[in-house]
């Protein structure tokens, strides 16, 4: 049976809550969260109070016992730390470090100086005997060996900060949790501890502080300005004035606070039963299937990895899978919408180390023309963004074989996929050095060009389920997000052509994106060449009415700009990735004939 952590609560100034109504808080806190209450938690509660006033007997301040890992196991070591404080963000939420309340900063260190009420602070701060009895006082009821939650507020989370390095070896500190804390100060830097905790300390867990606006010791802000690996959360409450909102006892009314304490001693609540449990047989929309198809090409990829690049790509693909399910679920909860067994069948609690990573099953037969707009757009996204780790080209290229025969195309299919891609960006580079490791990861280009647009794609895409969809989908998961790339790269080409060479034009776009949107679009058309399907005439249109427009923004500029102005040389290059992929359109038989025949029917009719 795993023992419980021990519970550790440093206090702040004053009389150090006597009565400890801030334990009371938090036990009804917690039993509101569907916690346990704790009765069976050890506690061991250090009363300071009287040792911040004076010195009883002069002592040393005690040495530091954690020292930093070697370089050998530093990255390791960091590693864990990342994919635990990732775990804790899931639970919590997205960060919120402030940005800082004017004029406050320095009336903390006016405070500090000169106010009776802070004088006990001060002693902390500039009086190296009295710090060290406090230290000494509190460790002398910490145990040597085992789990502990660490919990400070105010002055006692800049003691618990110090303390950090000064636990018994034996310690692993499983949370820590801090409030109201004004750490972030400069006068608060006790012993330099902000170059002390530069990188976090092998034996803590993770990190999390919580801040509220109306608290002024807090200066409005977070910590994590100082300490840039651990979070910041804001939280509200309904007291503004600023005593009341600093006190321990309405930062333990919060559910965040709660929630992070809870999770510290008790371990994860799994969401994962709760998604599941409420799943229906539905079939999924063709954005949250586009999802899972990503999903299953990534664990494929994370099939064929080894070592040290297999740890990393699984622990990034866990995140994003989590993440990226947990938005779906959230989404459709929002918009009154069911979700799909297949969907959440794949979600997991990130918080919670020991949940398993769900593998997507194979989809379903489609036809190629079915599965040309996804897997093109498989082959040029990166499917664990925001994660960047470079997978060698060979083992993509096998595991979108490996997709391509799951749906019944067979690998070669998969094969054909890549020499188009491949064959795209040779056309487009010209003459220039091929830069393989960026053929295959052309989707940042695409998407960016969504966020530089204001949303450009957001018309009914062949293939999606409507604007409302595939905005909603962006805006869901950012246009950063897997999702949001995926979308776009799915649904460009399938967007009317006027509006997309507006975009494409204009000057907002830059080279780079326009390059890597066309490249999408010209590979397309090279993967139907390869299979001997029948071009797309809405690729040639797009592209002709996009030169015409770089054109004429050319001609408008040229005229008056210097001729080797920055701009103009943009301009160029956009114009020169446009007309590298209708010279091979036009080579290659995919110039549309149509109005030529109209033309040569009104001859013979003349």
């Amino acid at each position: 049976m795993t023992t419980k952590p021990v519970l550790v609560f440093l206090h702040g100034v004053g009389d150090g809550d006597p009565t400890d109504k801030w334990k009371l808080q938090l036990s009804q806190s917690l039993t509101e969260l569907s916690y346990p209450a704790l009765e069976n938690i050890e506690i061991i509660i250090p009363k300071f109070a009287h040792a911040l006033k004076g010195v009883d007997e002069v002592e040393k301040v005690p040495p530091r016992t954690h020292k930093r890992p070697s370089r050998a196991d530093a990255p390791h070591i960091r590693r864990e730390f990342e994919r635990r404080m990732s775990a804790i963000e899931f639970k919590l939420g997205k960060q919120d470090r402030g940005t800082g309340i004017l004029g406050v900063e320095q009336g903390i260190y006016a405070a500090v100086e000169h106010s009776p009420k802070m004088v006990q602070a001060s002693n902390y701060l500039s009086n190296d005997a009295l710090r060290a009895q406090v230290l000494r006082r509190v460790l002398s009821k910490i145990p040597p060996s085992g789990k502990l939650v660490l919990v400070g507020h105010s002055l006692g989370s800049v003691i618990a900060a110090d303390l950090l390095l000064r636990l018994p070896e034996n310690i692993e500190v499983t949370g820590f949790i801090t409030i109201g804390s004004p750490l972030g100060h400069s006068s608060f830097n006790v012993d330099k501890v902000w170059d002390s905790l530069r990188e976090p300390p092998a034996h803590l867990s993770w990190w999390v502080n919580f801040w509220n606006p109306a608290d002024l010791v807090t200066s409005g802000r977070g910590l994590s300005s100082q300490f840039p690996w651990m979070t910041d959360y804001k939280v509200t409450s309904k007291a503004r004035h600023p005593i009341k909102a600093h006190s321990a006892v309405e930062y333990l009314s919060s559910p965040a606070v709660t929630e992070a304490i809870g999770y510290a001693l008790y371990g994860s609540q799994s969401k994962e039963l709760v998604i599941r449990s409420s799943a229906i047989e539905i079939k999924p929309s063709e954005t949250e299937t586009l999802a899972i198809l990503a999903l299953r090409y990534a664990h494929l990829i994370n099939a064929r990895l080894e070592g040290d690049l297999k740890t990393r790509y699984h622990g990034a693909l866990r995140q994003v899978q989590a993440t990226l399910i947990d938005g779906i679920v959230g989404w459709n909860s929002d918009n009154g919408r069911a979700t799909a067994s297949s969907i959440s069948r794949l979600a997991l609690d990130l918080s919670d180390p020991t949940a398993e990573l769900p593998v997507p099953l194979p989809g379903i037969h489609v036809s190629i023309d079915e599965a040309i707009d996804p897997l093109s757009a498989l082959v040029s996204e990166n499917v664990i963004r925001p994660f960047e780790i470079t997978i060698p080209i060979e083992i993509k290229q096998k595991a979108l074989e490996d997709l391509s025969a799951e749906l019944g195309l067979t690998s070669l299919f998969g094969a054909d996929i890549f020499a188009a891609a491949k064959r795209a960006h040779e056309t487009l580079a010209g003459q220039k050095l091929v830069n393989w490791k960026r053929w295959s990861a052309v989707g940042l280009g695409a998407v960016a060009l969504v966020a530089a647009t204001g949303g450009l794609v957001i018309a009914a895409a062949p293939g999606l389920a409507g604007a409302a969809l595939l905005t909603s989908a962006l805006a869901s998961f950012g246009p950063g997000g897997m999702v949001g790339g995926l979308i776009t790269a799915g649904s460009l080409a399938g967007v009317g052509g006027g509006g997309l060479a507006f975009g494409l034009a204009s000057s907002s776009t830059s080279a780079a994106d326009l390059e890597s949107v066309i490249e999408r679009m010209l590979a397309k058309e090279i993967l139907r060449e390869i299979r001997n399907l029948p071009s797309d005439p809405a690729i040639w249109q797009i592209l002709a009415e996009t030169e015409i427009q770089v054109r004429r923004e050319y001609e408008r500029l040229d005229e008056f700009s210097d001729a080797n102005a920055p701009g103009l040389n943009e301009i160029r290059t956009k114009l020169t990735s446009i007309e590298r992929a209708l010279e091979y359109l036009r080579k290659n038989g995919h110039e549309p004939k149509l109005e030529l025949e109209g033309q040569e029917g009104l001859a013979e009719q003349q």
